[in-house]
């Protein structure tokens, strides 16, 4: 890897753009989303909140982040054009970068104008969260790719790959559904939350209970399939006659798919405590970026 300055700078902006979505959690699991009222861009209808209780203070800082977000993208984008060749893919990438944080910013926008915030429990809530979370990865897997390009990472090649194409797909597409679940199970354990481990699961099965809360159970069960099939994909490359690099990327994508399991089953024995929730959303993030890593240095 060659880590110039310009390289160093996508990789931080990476590393923002996570925070920034660990704070967006935060902002849901701590019922702060409605902190700012139905306003967008302002905030109560100031452009900065005078006397703010603690959740306009927790929502306007994500929207502070966000801000600052936005701005090392646009930074990101006017140095890539600076600094490498028109044929080169950081261009790309920076450009995907700058088309995702706009429309996150939209989708976030959307979450409060609609108020699909607070203790909303609307379907249209559900369906913005899951399209959130789309987003999100995608805008994480564009600046990911601008980064491994920037550090001297090769263009990505499709024509030619025969299977592994469908493999690959297959995994990310299985790591966004289970994403897309999870997001949609932190939503159900913020808005109906148990007092016990045998409570929970009895809403869970309960024929009356929100669909929310129904559609927690599910999450396990596509974690685990999931999780076959990721396991049989890790060890594919772990155990073949890849490049080295491909290989030490399967090994910790293995070992970071199996961390987040186990703590995936301690948020549910844990009763979803806010703090093991942003634990289990960072290893998703860290699952994705590493996956995303694996497939650009192994389709060359």
């Amino acid at each position: 890897m060659k880590l110039t300055a310009f390289a160093k700078y996508a990789w931080a902006v990476l590393f923002w753009n996570v925070l920034v979505v660990l704070w967006g959690a935060f902002v849901r699991a701590s019922g702060s989303g409605a902190g700012c009222g139905a306003h967008w861009p302002t905030c109560n209808g100031q452009v900065i909140p005078l006397s703010p209780a603690i959740n306009t203070l927790i929502e306007f800082s994500h929207r502070l982040m966000s801000g600052v977000a936005l701005l090392l993208v646009i930074g990101l984008l006017v140095w890539v054009w600076r600094a490498v060749p028109r044929s080169h893919p950081a261009r790309l990438g920076a450009g995907f970068s700058m088309f995702f944080i706009i429309t996150e910013a939209l989708v976030g926008a959307g979450l409060v104008l609609f108020q699909w915030v607070a203790k909303d429990v609307s379907l249209g809530r559900v369906i913005s969260i899951a399209v959130h979370l789309v987003n999100t990865f995608f805008l994480l897997a564009a600046l990911t790719l601008t980064a491994w390009w920037a550090s001297g990472g090769q263009p990505v090649r499709l024509r030619g790959q025969g299977k592994t194409i469908w493999i690959f797909g297959l995994a990310l597409l299985g790591v966004l559904l289970l994403g897309i679940s999870g997001a949609i199970t932190a939503l159900g354990d913020t808005l109906f939350p148990a007092a016990s481990l045998s409570e929970g699961m009895q809403q869970d099965l309960s024929a009356t209970a929100n669909f929310l809360v129904r559609l927690r159970i599910w999450h396990p069960f596509i974690a685990v399939s999931v999780g076959i099939y990721l396991a049989v994909f890790a060890f594919r490359f772990i155990l073949s006659g890849a490049h080295v690099l491909v290989r030490q990327l399967a090994g910790i994508f293995s070992g970071l798919f199996l961390v987040q399991l186990t703590a995936g089953a301690v948020n549910v024995i844990l009763l979803a405590p806010v703090w093991m929730q942003l634990v289990h959303l960072m290893l998703a993030d860290s699952v994705w970026i590493i996956l995303v890593l694996l497939a650009a240095s192994f389709l060359v």
